[in-house]
């Protein structure tokens, strides 16, 4: 029972922790959310490391939520995102 107990607790304090830090990949930004910036990233050779790039650059900022706008490149690819909170 106590096992039980404490596995419910530990699951539960986790899924709060990521939950609150991490910035949300949108399609369109929700109703009432402000732009509030632009974020940059270059050199990534792959798509996740770019879109992890722009995701820690909008977790910095303190955006709620980003929209990828643009991607470029062949071997080093560049990317844009508009950053919402």
């Amino acid at each position: 029972m106590k096992s039980i107990k404490y596995f419910a607790i530990a699951a539960t304090l986790s899924m709060a922790s990521f939950a609150t830090f991490a910035a949300q990949a949108v399609s369109q930004p929700v109703s009432g959310e402000q732009k509030i910036g632009v974020v940059t990233a270059n050199g990534a050779t792959t798509l996740d490391s770019l879109e992890n790039n722009l995701a820690n650059q909008a977790k910095e900022a303190g955006a709620s939520s980003y929209r990828i706008t643009s991607v470029t490149g062949n071997n080093l690819m560049s990317a844009s995102a508009v950053l919402y909170k």
